[in-house]
């Protein structure tokens, strides 16, 4: 599934293409995503994208009568191509625009979204939505009273999107190992000090995921069609059974949440 640092590399991909651009037609082939796709979003033909923003993972194509909402689902990915480029299988929803290139939403599995934002309004998809971690905003002051109380795993509890938005699963692997951290260990008993050597890991790993153009598993792409190479990166997520790169002890994997978690046993106590 797409992550946050995915989904930023796609904006960063497309924004060159369609930014500043009249939209000139849309076309939907297939309106069942997740949501119906509403009626509303043609309404953007004859409108130039002001802008192309990110909040959490949903991409905001900004126009002065309101925003398309776009979401990737678990499968779903951008492509910017020319319009006379033939449709490939699962190509749900394109975008024309006035310099000839088209942008279409490609989603297998359709549990990704195409809605409708009315200006000057916040969708009721962000009204819970935590800070974005790549923002002075995400604190470890903010992590530390946030979790007070809480009985739940970190590694959960830095997934929630009410606490901050975009720490996946393969991220939130990725933080605590280098932080040091147990991914088992109650949020609530985590302290300040340790949550002062999380936050900026976060901010760091993700940072270099989309640098990196984000970690190709199964299913991401980047707009371009090139492959993310943050995988190559990995130091626990799906290194079950191999040795630390730190102590070179043997990886152990568990469930939290129904999510695969990797961690070493004697960095991570």
């Amino acid at each position: 599934m797409p992550e946050l640092p995915e989904v930023e590399v796609s904006r960063l991909g497309i924004t060159p293409h369609i930014e500043q651009q009249t939209v000139d037609k849309v076309l939907i082939h297939n309106g069942s995503l997740r949501w119906p796709v509403p009626d509303e979003v043609k309404s953007i033909e004859g409108l130039t994208i002001n802008s192309v923003r990110r909040r959490a993972k949903y991409l905001l194509l900004d126009t002065d009568k309101g925003s398309v909402i776009l979401h990737l689902g678990m499968s779903g990915h951008l492509r910017v191509v020319e319009q006379g480029e033939v449709l490939k299988k699962h190509d749900h929803i394109e975008f024309h625009f006035s310099n000839g290139k088209a942008l279409r939403l490609n989603d297998a599995r359709r549990f990704g979204a195409c809605l409708w934002q009315e200006p000057e309004q916040s969708h009721t998809l962000f009204a819970k939505l935590g800070p974005e971690p790549l923002t002075d905003e995400f604190t470890a002051e903010r992590l530390f009273e946030y979790s007070r109380n809480k009985k739940i795993p970190v590694k959960q509890f830095i997934m929630d999107n009410h606490v901050v938005v975009g720490v996946g699963n393969i991220y939130a692997n990725e933080s605590l190992f280098k932080a040091g951290i147990h991914p088992k260990r109650e949020a609530g008993k985590v302290s300040l000090k340790r949550y002062q050597v999380l936050t900026p890991i976060i901010k760091e790993t993700l940072a270099a995921a989309i640098t990196q153009g984000g970690t190709t598993l199964k299913d991401f792409a980047q707009s371009d069609g090139k492959p993310g190479y943050f995988a190559q990166q990995l130091l626990v997520y799906g290194r079950k059974g191999k040795p630390c790169v730190s102590c070179e002890s043997e990886l152990k994997e568990i469930r939290l949440g129904q999510r695969s978690t990797v961690y070493c046993p004697q960095c991570q106590k």
